[in-house]
């Protein structure tokens, strides 16, 4: 089965290629023309056929042109912006990568008979109720959450999955992760009432491919999640997991619960969704040398 992961160079996009290449025959796409993604070691080994530069979802020529080249039976859309970074405030560019191409891809594989994986957000809600449902309303007030709820789609053939990740990327160090690890010898807050639902990268790329091969007609809107854990409780997991060197203040002023509940996925599926400390083991044990590659992408 042949796997198109639009946006290889991000955390999800190249955590999902990583995973599932054992499985797939996985391709991945890149902005850039000139191979820059190659000077990390798990892609400068792969096939070059199998890594494709300019694609540009702002172009969506490119996307076509990505399509014509791969030919997949399955897309798994890793590309739009997130809450952190600056563009999140720009609403043309959040509209038209979360809102609008999500469903404009959504025609290209209606055409060409290709599956469609889309990752929606917990951040379509507010987080002031906790342990939302499918029917629930998304309440969510900034343009981040309302552009991702415009861009889930809901179509025969494509399947939008509501959650939360953390992992480790490439450059970047604004994300949980990298930022918490950014930490090392230092300090940081853990919000005590800021409750997660979500996965670690590596994780829910495994569960995206166990949907693919086991559950091939699973279409729509779907909450996947994990059980819910305090932010705090969740980085003093992974310190002790990893043996950090960070103190975590523990933080109960600021509120926000934006768990999901995922009854209706486990009951159609029957998935048996991974317990904490598996995942945080199984986080601690990746031997990616994401430190040594960001210092090598440094010297560049």
């Amino acid at each position: 089965m042949r796997m198109l992961i639009l946006g290889g160079e991000g955390m999800l996009g190249h955590k999902v290629f990583q995973v599932l290449s054992g499985r797939f025959e996985t391709f991945a796409t890149f902005r850039s023309y000139d191979g820059l993604w190659t000077q990390y070691p798990m892609y400068a080994n792969v096939d070059r056929s199998h890594t494709i530069g300019g694609v540009d979802v702002m172009d969506f020529n490119t996307v076509v042109r990505a399509f014509a080249q791969v030919e997949p039976d399955v897309v798994v859309n890793c590309v739009g912006i997130v809450k952190q970074v600056e563009e999140a405030q720009d609403p043309v560019v959040s509209i038209s990568l979360n809102s609008l191409f999500p469903h404009r891809l959504a025609e290209l594989c209606a055409t060409t008979g290709t599956r469609m994986i889309h990752m929606g957000t917990d951040c379509v809600f507010s987080g002031r109720k906790g342990s939302y449902a499918e029917d629930d309303f998304p309440d969510a007030e900034d343009l981040y959450g309302r552009t991702k709820l415009l861009g889930e789609v809901k179509r025969e053939g494509c399947l939008t999955i509501r959650t939360s990740i953390f992992g480790r990327d490439f450059a970047k160090q604004s994300a949980l992760l990298e930022w918490f690890l950014s930490h090392r010898g230092g300090r940081v807050r853990g919000y005590v009432n800021a409750i997660y639902t979500g996965f670690p990268t590596q994780v829910l790329a495994r569960i995206m491919g166990d949907l693919i091969v086991e559950y091939p007609r699973l279409s729509g809107l779907y909450h996947i999640s994990s059980d819910p854990i305090s932010k705090y409780d969740l980085l003093v997991r992974i310190r002790d997991a990893m043996g950090l060197d960070i103190e975590i203040d523990p933080y109960e002023d600021f509120r926000c619960d934006r768990s999901l509940d995922s009854s209706r996925f486990r009951a159609e599926t029957g998935y048996p969704v991974p317990e904490w400390n598996e995942m945080i083991a199984e986080l601690a044990q990746d031997d990616t040398p994401y430190d040594e590659w960001r210092e090598q992408y440094a010297a560049t």
